[in-house]
């Protein structure tokens, strides 16, 4: 039996608010949010400005009503009930009414009866979930995640945001080196396998619109794997396919915030990016297609790394970067099947653009950027 929830008195909650902690109240429940403040999207200063006080308004908005998930997270921080002393008013007595009891939709995360077993890897169990995955897996928590057994298979399962960095960049410099210099011999051309007379020869200054035309393939291809792979809705009776499903991407949905799976890991990475390489290899020339890998490889880093900003950076209020973090958030908590080609960029409703309809995606186009948008399935 769960033991009762610890009181808390007004005077408590100031002493704690005033030593830097940040408390919330949501009627007279209690939430330590000082390790998600750097997280929220709304930024940490928006928080900080509620320390000690009722956040029931904010929470239905305006502007902006929280999702079931987002309340849902919540409760992964409640920490007891506020009991004001007898000489002291509620904190916000219509919000005790209306708020004093939980929303049942939301429980508090409770490891020991959760429909997996937290103290488990988690990788062989979901797929036994069946039916109640795609809920379950969509319901975020705040807590890391092992997939395997073996301390070994773990440890390449998972990494440091920096590590993306030290192993791919130096790759991408000696490769854009070995291509420009490649294509400054003169000797690559186009199509020379089937014509020589008819064959295009591909210059040294080719190199960039090459390079950037591999960052815009690699953008196609993440937002059709992203779109129609991660977010597909495994069949409730396969076991394997759910499991694949949680392997790939579901993981970062149940724990979006576990620091150690933001970004690829690099063995993995490795047979995903070496399968890309033989592919350009084979069927173009080698420094064009080497080119094309390399503008792709480094797209791939700059995504990885502005991925793992998203979750972990502060940007300030009102910057491009806020809006983006914003953005992505509601990709997590309000709407997780839908997606953009970097599942990543908002709509900025201050450049003019054009709208084409392709396929029931949106393609913006916009002064400064290309976005993809998605209807939902």
């Amino acid at each position: 039996m769960a033991p009762p929830p610890r009181a808390y008195s007004p005077a408590e909650v100031r002493q704690r608010c005033a030593q830097g902690a940040c408390l919330v109240l949501r009627g007279r429940r209690l939430y330590d949010l000082s390790g998600f403040v750097r997280l929220h999207p709304g930024g940490e200063q928006l928080l900080r400005e509620r320390a000690g006080s009722d956040v029931s308004a904010a929470l239905e908005g305006p502007p902006h009503r929280h999702s079931r998930n987002a309340r849902l997270w919540l409760e992964q921080y409640y920490l007891g009930e506020v009991c004001p002393a007898p000489t002291e008013k509620p904190v916000n007595s219509t919000a005790q009414t209306t708020n004093h009891r939980m929303d049942p939709r939301c429980k508090t995360v409770d490891p020991d009866k959760d429909l997996v077993d937290w103290h488990k890897p988690l990788l062989w169990q979901v797929g036994h979930l069946g039916e109640k995955y795609d809920e379950w897996v969509h319901q975020p928590v705040d807590r890391p995640i092992r997939l395997f057994h073996s301390d070994f298979i773990e440890s390449l399962s998972k990494t440091a945001w920096y590590i993306v960095i030290m192993v791919w960049i130096p790759v991408v410099l000696y490769l854009s080196w070995f291509c420009y210099t490649s294509l400054a011999q003169g000797t690559t051309r186009l199509f020379s396998s089937f014509t020589t007379e008819y064959s295009i020869p591909v210059h040294k200054y080719f190199f960039p619109f090459i390079f950037m035309l591999g960052m815009f393939l690699w953008s196609l291809i993440e937002y059709l794997i992203h779109r129609f792979l991660f977010h597909m809705k495994p069949p409730a009776s396969n076991y394997y396919l759910i499991t694949l499903h949680f392997l790939l991407h579901g993981q970062h949905h149940k724990s979006p915030f576990d620091s150690s799976r933001l970004v690829f890991p690099p063995v993995p990475a490795s047979l995903v990016i070496g399968f890309f390489y033989t592919l350009l290899r084979l069927l173009l020339p080698e420094a064009v297609g080497m080119s094309m890998f390399v503008g792709g490889l480094f797209g791939y880093v700059v995504y990885d790394m502005t991925h793992y900003y998203l979750h972990y950076g502060s940007p300030k209020k009102g910057t491009y970067l806020y809006g983006l973090k914003a953005y992505h958030v509601k990709h997590h908590f309000e709407h997780q099947k839908s997606g953009t080609l970097w599942d990543a960029f908002p709509p900025l409703d201050s450049l003019s653009s054009n709208l084409l309809l392709i396929r029931g995606a949106e393609i913006k186009l916009r002064k400064f950027q290309c976005i993809w948008l998605t209807t939902e399935p």
